[in-house]
């Protein structure tokens, strides 16, 4: 194949890439954005989408019912971890990121109990090849791209144009100034952090069919969600989608030209450019 055609492959997969790490960063990005903290557990909500995907997948014999179920299971997880971690100890940074730390640890373990160590197979509830003029390219791969897209315009238009959204925007802005004016700042961040569950979870059930469902997956979504989170600025959500779409494309690029540890190793050197000219980030004096 031409240089064209390697070229083009890994924008593709970079593309797709930038598009689920965009879709993982962002839940991070508006937990922190609106809460003020840090998830660590972040990346076990995407691994947990994925594990429940098969989980749904295996019990009813469709892909289509873990779409709806598995996100919802996350959802329920991260609503009972916001009311019994988060909620008693008041969101305060510090103990914030030991007690996620400790709530990465725990779920990790649940699922290596119940599901095993063993990384299992999810099929792609469609199978089609979109021919280009270098070579054949999967059909499910666009879709997950094109669904990616979708749910990113989505949060786009449920923090801009919802009561949700304004009072989300509200209660980051000034947390006391918002419970004054009536917003019911503690359910504010309950659906904020369900959501930014939710966000990974759909990650997770869709890139599934592509990579595996094993109980350590969610290591990789969260250090590339961290990337995207820095680079982009801490709480911008515009931010954080430019950073993320960079960051599949140069993993994309890399890895066909050259080695994905190679990708990783060029993401982590951009990190650290960037805290050194702009410790905000890119677009750190953005918010939601």
């Amino acid at each position: 194949m031409s240089f064209t055609g390697h070229l083009f492959l890994g924008l593709l997969e970079g593309g797709v890439s930038g598009l689920v790490i965009a879709l993982t960063a962002m839940g991070l990005s508006l937990v922190f954005g609106v809460m003020r903290i840090v998830n660590v557990a972040h990346g076990e909500f995407f691994m947990l989408g994925a594990v429940f995907a098969w989980y749904f997948s295996s019990l009813t014999g469709s892909f289509y019912p873990a779409l709806v179920a598995a996100p919802i299971s996350v959802a329920l997880v991260a609503l009972l971890a916001d009311r019994f971690i988060l909620r008693p100890i008041r969101y305060a940074p510090e103990p914030t990121i030991v007690a996620t730390i400790g709530l990465l640890y725990i779920l990790q373990q649940l699922v290596l109990t119940f599901y095993g160590p063993y990384a299992r197979p999810v099929a792609a509830p469609i199978y089609f090849r979109v021919d280009f003029p270098w070579f054949g390219y999967s059909g499910y791969k666009l879709v997950v791209a094109a669904l990616a897209a979708l749910l990113l315009a989505a949060l786009w238009l449920v923090v801009t144009r919802t009561r949700l959204g304004l009072y989300m925007r509200a209660t980051q802005q000034d947390r006391e100034i918002a419970q004054a004016f009536g917003v019911p700042t503690e359910r504010v961040y309950a659906a904020a952090f369900a959501l930014g569950a939710v966000l990974a979870a759909i990650a997770g059930v869709l890139i599934v069919p592509v990579q595996q469902a094993h109980y350590l997956m969610g290591l990789d979504a969260l250090l590339l969600s961290f990337m995207a989170v820095i680079i982009g600025g801490v709480g911008s959500l515009t931010g954080t989608l430019v950073a993320a779409l960079f960051i599949g494309l140069i993993d994309g690029v890399m890895s066909v030209f050259f080695t994905p540890t190679l990708a990783k190793i060029v993401a982590s050197l951009l990190v650290a450019f960037v805290l050194v000219l702009k410790p905000m980030g890119l677009f750190g004096e953005d918010r939601l």
